[in-house]
């Protein structure tokens, strides 16, 4: 009985990806100014939260692209103070495991800080995004 209760819980864990995946991919095919599109990435933001809150070792990249999704969204709107929180706390979030997600984050994480004109900060998050892309290449 335990191992069903289990299999259970997996198969709801990736069947929840799988919507949030769906929500992103729905909302990266909007336009910049549809609603439908915000609304799709908060509630993915939402869900993968209530995954990575459970577990976080395997959930916290999810939340992450989640983020992302929103801060890159918020930039194409013109709204760069809005990306700022998501931006952030996608790179905090990837950070720990480094590599690919980690550079991507951190170039997300440049371009709103040139959006807010913090070009120093700008320029420190591309150079960590840089130095993280030479460091693991693969």
């Amino acid at each position: 009985m335990a191992r069903n209760g289990s299999d259970d819980a997996i198969r709801r864990d990736l069947q929840e990806v799988d919507a949030i995946e769906g929500l992103l991919a729905y909302a990266r095919g909007r336009s910049r100014w549809s609603r439908a599109g915000v609304r799709c990435v908060r509630e993915a933001i939402r869900r993968s939260r209530a995954l990575a809150g459970a577990d976080p070792a395997r959930h916290a990249p999810l939340l992450a692209r989640s983020l992302r999704a929103a801060a890159w969204l918020m930039l194409r709107r013109g709204r760069p103070g809005e990306a700022l929180g998501p931006a952030e706390e996608a790179v905090a979030l990837t950070r720990p495991a480094g590599g690919a997600p980690l550079v991507v984050c951190l170039v997300c994480l440049a371009d709103v800080y040139r959006a807010l004109r913090r070009y120093d900060e700008a320029r420190a998050a591309r150079e960590e995004a840089e130095t993280t892309a030479l460091a693991d290449p693969g």
